[in-house]
């Protein structure tokens, strides 16, 4: 019989290339992320593989590297930047005798950890049950054993099978209860759309700089940090770009790179609000070496969520960090396409201001109530 290890909060990261040219950057997220769980890195096990290994995805050879450096340096967890099969993880943790983890577990952690609101807290958990429950198929031994039939399980009911049934019990009371919240959140859209008021959306790469806009322009305080996943509930807020417009803003969660699917499909009650957007504000970390494949993974999220055809502004935020100044581009029809500010300073939010004041009157001026197109910028 095989028994999880407990675990701790110092870990060996593991991080193996398999040809990808974003390797190093997706290195240095998982440090990112691993800080963002509160978890001490003490080392980090890099190699090279032209595909995973079966039953331990990483191959004999380098789980005995992985074991030796757990024991030299007393670690009590092991990272895998990688998505692992329940059958690699009980392999890898009955051969380093220690917690392992995968990234998707790794990112659920950081959610449960920043979850605030109850909406944001249901989300989470339907999204941990979720995963918990690809972990019972050909996952632990232990969960195999046969129980008795006294209390919550039948008679000649396993171990396995009682867990399953009672996960989809949660799961469905968990959806429900969010279905109830979405419903809600229609009726609000739908009374905002009768006031006319235009809504737009804050989107991006997490830790882009979303929340730190959302509050220098509206004057609230959600929580904003150095760190991946710092907002996780939708807030919005109405903003008043003068003494006769004003426009609903709404703060989303940050997307990023692998995102698993179970996350997106339990926040599309939050992710609702992206996707009910008259305009989405994509901002950018100008200063970040991979904004380009970070731009790339936002559309890639947006196109999985069905927001893809909304219209972008794209906000290069961070100019502070990054030594330009703040400016405003238009395209060959005169149209704003992007603009360049600091969300930490509050150098450009004027001209950011201007640019929804102008895709608003061009938005009431349509008598369809389609709304104009922003064209998206190539990266430059």
């Amino acid at each position: 019989m095989f028994e999880r290890h407990e675990g701790g909060d110092r870990a060996v990261l593991v991080c193996l290339d398999f040809g990808d040219p974003d390797y190093l950057d997706a290195l240095e997220e998982l440090r990112e992320l691993s800080s963002s769980a509160g978890i001490e890195t003490l080392d980090v096990v890099r190699g090279k593989r032209s595909r995973p290994d079966p039953a331990t995805f990483a191959g004999s050879g380098k789980v005995e590297e992985i074991a030796y450096v757990v024991q030299a340096r007393e670690a009590e967890l092991v990272i895998f930047n990688h998505a692992l099969s329940p059958a690699q993880e009980r392999n890898l943790e009955r051969a380093l005798q220690c917690r392992v983890v995968d990234r998707t577990s790794l990112i659920l952690d950081i959610f449960a950890q920043r979850a605030k609101s109850h909406e944001g807290k249901l989300q989470v958990e339907l999204a941990q049950l979720k995963h918990l429950s690809t972990r019972l198929v050909r996952g632990w031994t232990h969960l195999e054993r046969q129980k008795g039939g006294i209390g919550l399980r039948g008679p000649g009911e396993t171990q396995l099978e009682t867990d399953r049934r009672l996960i989809g019990k949660r799961v469905k009371l968990l959806q429900d209860k969010l279905d109830k919240l979405r419903k809600q959140r229609a009726v609000q859209r739908r009374s905002r759309d009768r006031a006319g008021e235009l809504s737009v959306s804050i989107v991006g790469y997490t830790n882009a700089g979303k929340s730190t806009l959302f509050n220098r322009l509206t004057k609230a305080h959600t929580y904003a940090a150095d760190q991946l996943f710092a907002t996780l509930d939708t807030t919005s807020r109405r903003l008043y770009i003068d003494a006769e417009l004003s426009v609903v803003l709404s703060d989303t969660v940050g997307f990023i790179r692998q995102l698993p699917h179970s996350l997106v499909a339990a926040f599309l009650a939050t992710l609702e609000e992206t996707l009910r957007a008259d305009l989405l504000l994509h901002v950018i970390d100008c200063n970040h070496p991979a904004r380009d494949q970070q731009i790339e993974q936002v559309n890639l999220v947006l196109h999985e969520i069905g927001a893809d055809a909304l219209p972008q502004l794209l906000v290069w935020n961070k100019i502070d960090l990054k030594g330009t100044p703040a400016r405003m581009e238009r395209d060959e029809c005169d149209k704003i396409r992007a603009v360049h500010l600091s969300a930490i300073t509050g150098e450009g939010l004027d001209l950011l201001r201007n640019a929804l004041k102008e895709f608003a009157q061009q938005n009431a001026l349509n008598p369809d109530g389609d709304t104009p197109d922003i064209p998206e910028q190539s990266v430059d």
